[in-house]
């Protein structure tokens, strides 16, 4: 495995002292219960403080984007199918100071005409799970779902999509 540069290192080692401080009791970053718009699509979260100093600490700002592969389990396939509820994708390329390919977990939302992906935990090669917040997007509708999808599942066109880091989930 390749060395990590000092810089990074030394943000990592710091991050995991500030992390290891609330570790105890700090609550999961995935939230209990969001609510839900008519139509089935979540609403407004603000993303939690925590999660807003680690992303400094990491060198994420707000509109910093990245290539992701949508299900871990699914890299190569075309259509893939995402089910209504946890999420892993894969980070295909550098975002702040994670590296590839470092691990995003969220929820998946499959109502509504487009999916709704938010990220709220990254686990880099070295370390620990740190909260994020952060959502999948693809331009020109890509990330709506196919017509043949039934309730609770989407099928989508990609097995990729970008990944934003936001401060608050809209």
């Amino acid at each position: 495995m390749p060395m990590m540069p000092r810089t990074e290192a030394f943000l990592l080692s710091s991050l995991v002292l500030l992390m290891s401080a609330g570790c105890a009791t700090s609550p999961s970053p995935f939230p209990g219960n969001v609510a839900l718009r008519a139509d089935g699509t979540p609403v407004a979260e603000e993303c939690p403080a925590k999660a807003l100093e680690v992303m400094r600490y990491l060198r994420m700002s707000v509109g910093d984007s990245a290539w992701i592969s949508l299900d871990a389990n699914q890299m190569s396939t075309r259509p893939i199918t995402l089910y209504e509820g946890p999420i892993e994708s894969i980070l295909e390329e550098e975002l702040g100071t994670l590296s590839s390919p470092a691990r995003l977990y969220g929820r998946v939302w499959t109502e509504g005409a487009q999916i709704v992906i938010r990220y709220y935990e990254a686990h880099p090669l070295e370390g620990d799970k740190v909260p994020i917040c952060a959502v999948a997007r693809l331009g020109k509708g890509q990330l709506r779902k196919r017509p043949e999808s039934k309730p609770g599942i989407a099928i989508l066109e990609s097995p990729s999509a970008a990944v934003f880091i936001v401060d608050a989930f809209r």
